[in-house]
């Protein structure tokens, strides 16, 4: 060792890391424009919008980019990745181009260039749909993305009747999906009669605008939706009524577009999901959440020297992440955790550590169940009441 008359200082980076969350606000959906500004909204390109009477501005009046655009601006303002599409000859090369595909150049086209919109944009589209164009062959498509993505997809359950609705609903099985009946009507801005505002569209705003307000652990359900002034199909709704169309429609795993409490709203928190575990929204985004936070924000741990203090901090980052989320209300609780059982030596060795961990995910109160009694006990001070 080289002579030192002095001090000499090592630095050591060992210990446990705060995690950042992953950002879920953030809106990425399809659109036709056919006069859009082809500099501003070229084809099958993704599109960061910010300011969403910019966008207006150059999307033109046709097609379903500006309805959508206008209906997410009613709710919140958020960063919403925007992918322009060519509206075809006919409904099959429509639904083409909204799936899109990778070209031989390897360029992403349609609902697929969501997948690079990280890459190219910097931000991760967590909440999709395609407003107005979401075909069952569309909607099928948008799942496989969502996986991807590890976001929510939300889609229009297609029918002329709440019968209908119901009926299509089968025609699905993701954890990833929700669907919405029926649409809003909104006011045309250019010439005040009533217009139809897609449900969806409605639906990915307020879904971005409660994650902002309230966090991505509250479903979109009895959220009032703004700048709607009533709804395209009929829906009866009464809170007590397990028979009326909405609640029909719940027990079918479609939310409803309901009028009540004084205004308009989404009723529904149930996904297409066929394991129960995932049966809400709440639960499938919180998931979501977890692997994005947990899994991405493990990388300062790839490649380091592993010795028993590198797998302590891994353990003690994940559950400081798991308190602080249990402290914020997005869980119930969890814990991470090294099971010696399932680190053996020759795996060790190998340079692989395996670390566990569990969480209880929020539920909505689905059912309120009270009692009501009717009793003469009350009578008893009777006397006394009226000689006071």
């Amino acid at each position: 060792m080289a002579f030192q008359h002095g001090i000499t200082i090592k630095e050591e980076s060992s210990g446990p890391r705060s995690l950042i969350s992953a950002a879920t606000a953030v809106i990425g959906m399809v659109v036709t424009a056919p006069a859009a500004q082809a500099a501003a909204f070229p084809l099958n390109k993704a599109v960061l919008v910010t300011d969403p009477d910019a966008a207006l501005a150059n999307l033109g009046t046709t097609g379903t980019g500006p309805v959508a655009v206008r209906a997410i601006a009613d709710q919140v303002r958020c960063p919403t990745v925007i992918v322009r599409v060519a509206e075809g000859a006919n409904a099959g090369e429509l639904a083409a181009n909204v799936i899109g595909t990778t070209t031989a150049q390897g360029i992403k086209t349609g609902m697929q260039a969501l997948l690079a919109a990280e890459a190219q944009l910097g931000v991760k589209p967590r909440i999709l749909g395609c407003p107005g164009l979401d075909t069952q062959a569309v909607t099928t498509a948008l799942i496989a993305v969502a996986k991807k993505l590890r976001a929510m997809a939300y889609a229009a359950a297609t029918g002329g009747d709440t019968s209908a609705a119901i009926a299509y609903r089968k025609s699905f099985s993701a954890r990833e999906l929700m669907l919405v009946y029926p649409d809003f009507y909104a006011v045309n801005p250019a010439g005040g009669d009533p217009v139809v505002s897609y449900g969806v569209a409605r639906a990915l705003g307020l879904r971005a605008r409660i994650d902002k307000e309230q966090g991505w652990h509250k479903t979109i359900s009895n959220v009032p939706v703004d700048g709607v002034i009533g709804l395209t199909k009929d829906i009866q709704f009464d809170i007590q009524d397990s028979g009326c169309e909405a609640n029909l429609l719940n027990a079918a795993q479609v939310s409803a577009l309901v009028r009540a409490g004084g205004g308009f709203r989404i009723w529904g928190s149930r996904t297409c999901s066929e394991d129960s575990l995932f049966a809400f929204e709440s639960a499938t985004r919180t998931a979501q959440v977890m692997l994005d936070t947990i899994g991405n924000g493990m990388m300062w741990a790839i490649d380091k020297p592993l010795r028993p203090s590198l797998a302590k901090d891994i353990v003690e980052t994940i559950n400081g992440e798991l308190r602080a989320m249990k402290l914020a209300g997005q869980i119930l609780g969890g814990k991470a955790w090294f099971d010696a059982d399932r680190n053996p030596i020759d795996q060790l060795s190998a340079g692989k550590l395996q670390i566990d961990y569990d969480y209880t995910p929020v539920p909505p109160l689905e059912n309120l169940g009270l009692t009501q009694r009717i009793t003469d006990r009350y009578f008893a001070d009777f006397s006394a009441a009226v000689a006071a």
